[in-house]
């Protein structure tokens, strides 16, 4: 009578995922010594992996994916015809290249620098209707992104004056000149409100 081999007993699976068949499928080809043979399973192989995962199968380089898989599963040594370069072994590990932070000083992190760089634009642009609303729009979203910061209380005078420094001085608005939202429709909405307003529309 044979003895139960529990997993726990097996050698270790390189990638689980695809379960101890698959990986018994990949040895196996790599037995295989007509080439062509070979080629013809390990593309087997491949269609057998894509139907494990079929909603993956809109994912960018999917297919890519599933043949960089099989050589992992075979560490590199299945000698087939890839349709794709895969990954290197020695790139399997590597630790990605460490980002680049942005040195930029922000005068206002509560504005954000998006906001700086629109400013400048806006105060190269010639005097007009255009110009006009989109120092407007700036100004009150101004006051929205200030209001994220400090819910309290916000004035409008501190607005003008900050929009006023960010243009180096090239936009100079008055209260009386410039009338941004009100605070109070900046408020947000009522969340509860908004997920009842859901909850009946997913029960109808």
């Amino acid at each position: 009578m044979n003895e139960i081999k529990y997993n726990t007993e097996k050698e270790r699976l390189v990638l689980p995922d695809y379960g101890r068949n698959i990986q018994n499928m990949v040895d196996h080809c790599m037995t295989i010594e007509d080439r062509r043979e070979r080629n013809r399973c390990a593309n087997t192989i491949i269609n057998i992996m894509g139907n494990l995962f079929p909603h993956l199968r809109d994912v960018s380089d999917f297919k890519h994916i599933l043949w960089d898989h099989l050589a992992i599963m075979s560490d590199f040594e299945l000698d087939v015809d890839y349709p794709y370069e895969t990954i290197q072994k020695e790139n399997l590990h590597k630790r990605p290249s460490r980002m680049a932070y942005s040195n930029s000083n922000i005068a206002y992190r509560h504005y954000g620098q998006l906001l700086e760089q629109m400013v400048q634009k806006a105060k190269d642009l010639e005097d007009g209707p255009e110009k006009d609303a989109l120092v407007n729009l700036l100004a009150n979203h101004m006051k929205k992104s200030f209001m994220m910061w400090n819910k309290d209380t916000v004035d409008d005078r501190k607005i003008l004056k900050d929009l006023y420094e960010l243009s180096d001085g090239n936009i100079h608005l008055s209260e009386d000149t410039c009338k941004l939202v009100e605070k109070k429709d900046i408020q947000p909405h009522n969340t509860n409100s908004f997920k009842k307003q859901f909850a009946r529309k997913g029960n109808r």
